[in-house]
């Protein structure tokens, strides 16, 4: 499974998103991976004033649920060992409330899902 190879996501998780999207390039992007589980947030913009509220939820909630459990204990795993930690979530650790860097980091994850799925590879990290 190449889901399997993304940091965070277990086998549980892993089988469920292969089984449950099956061709990932059905989504044009990731973003709308993201959107279908409902993890990304409400737009209440008016008067060219951007306004992001909580995420829509309107998704699979199994799915959801499980990337949002996933992430979590990913969370848990970087204060444990921090010498594997991703820079991206140190940062955004010190400037959000934990439970929503964890959703944050679901979208993420749900968007490296649909690249690793359409592009059929490995889950290669960027190094900076």
């Amino acid at each position: 499974m190449l889901v399997r190879t993304i940091p965070g996501v277990g086998p549980v998780t892993a089988s469920a998103i292969t089984a449950t999207i099956g061709d990932a390039r059905q989504f044009k992007n990731g973003r709308e991976l993201a959107t279908w589980l409902g993890l990304t947030p409400l737009n209440r913009s008016s008067g060219g004033k951007e306004r992001l509220g909580r995420i829509s939820k309107m998704g699979d909630r199994y799915l959801r649920r499980l990337l949002v459990t996933d992430m979590t204990a990913r969370l848990r795993q970087m204060k444990v060992n921090p010498d594997r930690v991703d820079p991206w979530a140190i940062g955004l650790l010190e400037r959000k409330p934990t439970r929503l860097a964890t959703v944050a980091m679901a979208n993420k994850t749900a968007r490296i899902n649909r690249a690793v799925l359409a592009k059929n590879e490995y889950y290669r990290p960027h190094r900076v």
